[in-house]
């Protein structure tokens, strides 16, 4: 699997810009990043990403406080077993451990106790004191109790549930809960524990949760195997201190969220852990959310919160895919997210390191008030209202489509939602905006920036196609934007400028607010506006002077500008620019790789002497296409 997507990434990434077939690469020498420019006026500008705490899964669960996990908890001693055979409303023990009274059994004492038969109305209790293990060995069990928790755990040091190999078991609880005491709150889950949990095995799990949450922990909480189903009226699983997922599979379907950890006293702990198994949760709320850290190495993961990404909720509520309040960190797993609200969300930083994405979603698919860095994975968006959002946004490698109905990558300042405030204080009075045809950039030192220094984006926007309420600065990577229509937006959009000195850049869009890389690149750039509309489908093609192919690209909408940025752009050479015409290469993402171009028909020529070359200015340039 790994030979395939490396070459997967070769495929989509060897882009055949020269006539000769040359193939280029972001990485290669032909894309070495070059000397920056000393008029740079992107001032406090890095090529890396600002620091962001913990930057893996390892460093970020050394952070956090440890679990209670212990290679030893998973092997007993088969002989040394108590029994507890449960008959509808009866129960009779063989062994120590465990008293009964009426449909009631306590265990008293740590040790394993095997549980077998079906009970009405019944419940089992854990109450100990002893500083070891209780193991309790589902075998084919039934439990319902309407007025409280079929499997109430009091007391313990710690409590592992194993499912049987080749055996069902089943709780459920009531929709109305009788406290001995009316101030008392707990138990409010069908399965619950006031100690360490840990759930295991190869058999069979569903919980029905009526009254409140389907499992709770109010300690730690680690599934490492089991086919799991819970449903509840609130939330599905819950890991107070933590919620570790080793292996299994769960299957949740939760009006609140879905797996969740929610420890607010301690910084080091409401984390959540996933390491492998197959996770599929259906939520009203958030799909899993973690008061402090969501880290995610593995596993198969399939997500729908609320009514997905064509809702029309209005309410406040929290409907995420993934949140992790302080960080979210993903080095690997396969997800599949429809989200009403954000799809993979943090009030501090996100980090991706690998990983298959599919998304959509009501809001925005990835957004971190921080920071958000993308170090690889495979990141496919395909609804949203804004793609990805941060304060800053770094990509560093990995291959990233968005498809948003406003903008496409939006850096802005503030919390979630903030696209509409640029958290810059007053801005310039520049008259015009940068890059524009006559403007100069300025020296931004602010703190918001784009920085792309490898990878693959591409973008279709129905609003700005790269919204940068700061600045760009980008060393490597191809980036590919389908821009908007509206004249009003662009397929660039930035206010402290936009430094370029390696990897290729492809803009299309309206012509109103068109804008390119600017005068403190090292790289030559182009910026073409048109007097009409060049139709979605029309190739647009430019070649040097001896005829070989420079780009072909063809906008998947109708587009009034051309920003273009390639190492391939040489200063004193001539250009020309056609338009029309086909090309016998293969079209990705708009971009054709190989193949020869002909029949256009000629649009311009240009002769690079400028770090920005402009043709028209405004929308209103002579050509006629």
């Amino acid at each position: 699997m790994k030979k395939v997507w490396i070459i997967l990434i070769v495929v989509v990434m060897t882009i055949s810009l020269a006539g000769c077939g040359t193939s280029v690469v972001p990485g290669s020498s032909v894309f070495e990043t070059a000397a920056p420019s000393e008029n740079s006026t992107v001032s406090q500008a890095e090529t890396t990403a600002i620091p962001t705490g913990a930057g893996t899964v390892a460093e970020s669960i050394a952070e956090n406080d440890d679990t209670h996990d212990d290679e030893g908890d998973y092997q007993w001693d088969a002989s040394d077993v108590a029994t507890i055979a449960l008959n509808d409303s009866t129960i009779t023990v063989e062994g120590d451990g465990v008293v009964v009274d009426g449909s009631r059994a306590t265990i008293t004492s740590a040790g394993n106790y095997s549980i077998s038969g079906k009970l009405m109305e019944g419940q089992i209790v854990v109450d100990t004191e002893a500083e070891e293990l209780v193991r309790l060995i589902f075998n084919g069990v039934e439990i319902q109790n309407s007025t409280s928790a079929p499997i109430h755990i009091v007391n313990a040091e710690k409590v592992m549930i194993v499912l049987a190999d080749q055996t069902q078991n089943t709780i459920t609880d009531g929709t109305q809960y009788q406290f001995e005491n009316p101030e008392e709150d707990e138990p409010n889950a069908a399965l619950f524990s006031a100690a360490d949990l840990t759930i295991t095995g190869s058999g069979g799990l569903t919980v029905s949760g009526n009254f409140n949450d389907g499992i709770a922990s109010k300690d730690g909480l680690i599934i490492a195997g089991g086919v799991i189903q819970v449903t509840a009226v609130d939330d599905g699983i819950r890991g107070k201190d933590y919620a570790v997922i080793k292996e299994g599979t769960l299957t949740i379907d939760a009006r609140g969220d879905g797996l969740k950890s929610d420890n607010e006293e301690d910084a080091t702990r409401g984390y959540i852990s996933i390491n492998g198994g197959v996770v599929n949760i259906t939520s009203g709320g958030d799909a899993i959310t973690a008061q402090t850290d969501v880290m995610i190495t593995g596993g198969n993961i399939t997500l729908a919160a609320g009514a997905g990404s064509t809702s029309t909720n209005s309410n406040i509520d929290s409907i995420k895919g993934i949140k992790g309040l302080v960080s979210v960190l993903i080095e690997g797993g396969t997800f599949v997210i429809d989200a009403d609200d954000d799809a993979v969300h943090s009030n501090g930083n996100i980090i991706i390191h690998n990983g298959e994405f599919l998304i959509s979603t009501g809001d925005d698919g990835m957004h971190a008030d921080t920071a958000l860095t993308i170090n690889g994975g495979n990141i496919q968006i395909t609804e949203s209202y804004e793609g990805l959002e941060s304060a800053v946004i770094t990509i560093n490698a990995g291959m990233i489509h968005v498809i948003s109905s406003d903008d496409g990558i939006n850096v802005a300042g503030g919390v979630d939602g903030s696209g509409m405030n640029p958290g810059m204080g007053t801005r310039p009075n520049r008259g015009g905006r940068l890059g524009a045809a006559g403007q100069d950039a300025f020296a931004y030192s602010g703190s918001y920036y784009l920085y792309i220094n490898g990878g693959y984006v591409v973008v279709e926007a129905g609003g700005d196609g790269l919204d940068i309420n700061g600045a760009i600065v980008m060393t490597d990577g191809m980036v590919l934007v389908h821009g908007p229509t509206e004249q009003m937006n662009g397929a660039l959009d930035y206010d402290g400028g936009y430094k370029i000195t390696g990897g290729l850049l492809v803009a299309v869009g309206s012509a109103g607010m068109a804008q390119a890389p600017d005068q403190s690149s090292s790289q030559y750039s182009l910026l073409m506006n048109l007097n009409s509309t060049l139709q979605a489908g029309t190739l647009v093609h430019i070649q040097d002077s001896n005829g070989e192919d420079i780009l072909t690209f063809v906008p998947r909408k109708n587009i009034q500008s051309l920003s273009f940025s390639s190492p391939l752009l040489e200063e004193g050479e001539t250009y020309t620019i056609f338009y029309g015409g086909s090309s016998t290469g293969t079209v990705v993402d708009g971009l054709y790789q190989g193949g020869s171009y002909s029949s256009g028909t000629q649009l311009a020529s240009f002769k690079v002497s400028d770090i920005v070359t402009r043709l028209g200015s405004g929308g209103s340039w002579g050509g006629r296409p």
